[in-house]
């Protein structure tokens, strides 16, 4: 099946720079002319599916770009860094937004498992990145079409969204991207979890022996099943979210002070010199001159 039949539905429900709902939950349309450099973001789990464009996200350092040939799949919350710096007027950037429902996630995993389905999972105890770019397959490009045919009718999204999202997450299980989010929401799911908790404590005082006990394992096992899930270790990760989320609390207009302690930074000389490091700016500097942004994931 095309995908200039989603391109062409696309078009014709976002006709500006912004991201617009279709009326199916977590389901949004997105649009942008303009290149926007890559800046700090969190990306929630969710599906991103470009036909039109490129975007860019840089993880622990390492870049990733993705457009119309493979979606993007993120199956755990990630400190990174996004945007998409080659978008124009001629070559604008479009696509699809769709969150990852954690409980019809969870539901379906267990069901699909238990009917002794195939779906694609770890081998030898390796634990999948937590963001994978996936091939665009014709599965997935006919589920993808059947949920944005639906989203211009109110009345067709309310009856039918919710099964048309079920065949798009149950195509996504069966592709390449199937094994990271079968153990993000399924049985094993231990490191999902912990960044569950983590993600929730951010502005808390929490150390690795308590995330590692809530999940039922020792230090060094968790360290090591953290770091190849997410490529960066625990304190690190916590590190990226909390100045990740302060940045993007200042690009919205919060004081530099207000932001830092919101992420549980005591120290506001402490938070500065951390933000600079990473980012390569001074807080209120960087904040400056990211207030101009889209604010698109």
């Amino acid at each position: 099946m095309d995908k200039r039949l989603i391109k062409q539905l696309i078009q014709q429900n976002i006709s500006e720079d912004g991201i617009v709902e279709t009326g199916i939950k977590g389901v949004k349309l997105f649009r942008v002319t303009e290149p926007i450099r890559c800046a700090p973001a969190v990306y929630e789990p969710s599906i991103v599916a470009i036909v039109s464009g490129a975007k860019e996200a840089i993880l622990d350092g390492k870049q990733h770009v993705y457009d119309s040939s493979q979606y993007m799949c993120c199956a755990i919350s990630m400190p990174v860094e996004a945007g998409s710096p080659a978008a124009s007027l001629d070559n604008p950037l479009l696509g699809v937004y769709i969150a990852l429902d954690t409980r019809v996630m969870t539901e379906l995993v267990i069901e699909i498992e238990s009917s002794g389905l195939d779906i694609r999972k770890p081998k030898g105890g390796r634990i999948p990145q937590g963001v994978t770019l996936a091939d665009w397959d014709d599965p997935f490009n006919e589920a993808l079409l059947r949920l944005i045919q639906i989203s211009n009718s109110p009345a067709e999204a309310a009856l039918l969204g919710d099964g048309r999202l079920r065949e798009l997450y149950y195509t996504v299980l069966k592709g390449a991207a199937g094994e990271s989010v079968s153990r993000a929401f399924g049985v094993g799911n231990e490191i999902a979890r912990s960044i569950a908790y983590l993600s929730s404590r951010l502005d808390q005082k929490v150390s690795i022996e308590e995330v590692a006990s809530q999940v039922g394992m020792s230090r060094a096992v968790f360290h090591r099943k953290f770091k190849q899930a997410t490529t960066m270790s625990p304190v690190q990760f916590v590190k990226c979210m909390r100045l990740n989320s302060a940045a993007i609390k200042i690009a919205a207009g919060m004081t530099v002070n207000q932001a830092a302690m919101e992420v549980g930074y005591v120290s506001s000389t402490q938070f500065s010199r951390e933000f600079r490091r990473l980012y390569g700016l001074p807080p209120k500097q960087w904040g400056r001159f990211e207030q101009s942004g889209t604010g698109l994931m």
